[in-house]
């Protein structure tokens, strides 16, 4: 057990440490006299794996000698729970997004992807915020872009107004994905101009076409199965996630709640890397 938490800790630190010196800056005290930003990167990324709260990965991680090394901690300099709670609110989604990024090159990817909309309950954990506000969002939905090789996360997008997978996908898919050759998806992302974005990112789009017309039968036949069908290891990836972490958010404030889902995403990745 300890073994591969702290397997998982040298994971995580390998990946904070890569953060550009101004994100870091974003994530740790502004004034300059606290811990060091990919050190609190670090214990989020433990608070999730360990499914326990901030004081308990605190005393945990306090009492480990390996772990304070690879921190490079020593007893009574760990941050307390509020400053580690206040630095999850302090960096904005694009930091946590770039550790998603960071964490899926742990994997390897086949340069296939696959992208696919799941839902996170969060009535539990806003029903006393959305009583206030006069509003009914029950649901965040989360688009994930996963690497269909070994099912490594590579992006997310989170929103409380379900958006159409038509404007989705180019915010996910169409932003420099490095080696990225195809992406599949269902019909809920057959558009034209997405199409288009793909092509012109040099990325060929599997998106079966919603049948109009006789024509559009022939546009579906000519999409391989065997890699249009690879969009599946996209909603088992959804799956994995909700059964691990929880299908339902815990954080009161959305953009938390985002921040949570994108960190839960980068955990499961070094989760995966960490078994093989």
């Amino acid at each position: 057990m300890q073994k591969t938490l702290f397997r998982f800790v040298k994971q995580a630190v390998s990946i904070a440490r890569k953060l550009t010196d101004a994100a870091l800056m974003q994530i740790s005290d502004p004034a300059g006299n606290g811990v060091a930003g990919w050190k609190h990167a670090v214990l989020h990324f433990l608070r999730l794996h360990m499914e326990a709260t901030l004081e308990e990965v605190l005393d945990w991680a306090e009492e480990m000698e390996r772990v304070r090394a690879a921190l490079v901690l020593e007893r009574g300099e760990f941050p307390g729970p509020s400053a580690l709670c206040k630095s999850f609110d302090r960096a904005p989604m694009r930091i946590w997004r770039e550790l998603l990024r960071l964490s899926s090159e742990q994997l390897d990817q086949s340069g296939h992807a696959a992208i696919d909309a799941t839902y996170f309950d969060r009535r539990q954990a806003s029903s006393h915020y959305l009583s206030r506000c006069d509003r009914e969002v029950q649901t965040v939905q989360a688009t994930f872009l996963v690497d269909t090789e070994q099912g490594a996360v590579i992006d997310v997008h989170c929103s409380t107004k379900w958006p159409n997978g038509t404007n989705v996908g180019p915010q996910v898919a169409c932003v420099p994905q490095g080696d990225l050759r195809s992406l599949a998806a269902d019909k809920g992302y057959d558009d034209m101009s997405f199409r288009k974005e793909l092509r012109s990112e040099g990325v060929r789009p599997l998106i079966k076409h919603r049948v109009f017309a006789p024509y559009d039968h022939a546009h579906n036949a000519r999409i391989k199965d065997e890699l249009y069908n690879q969009r599946s290891v996209c909603e088992t990836v959804n799956s994995v996630i909700k059964r691990s972490y929880g299908s339902a958010v815990r954080a009161r404030a959305w953009y938390r709640q985002f921040r949570e889902i994108t960190l839960a995403a980068a955990v499961y990745n070094v989760e995966r890397a960490i078994k093989q």
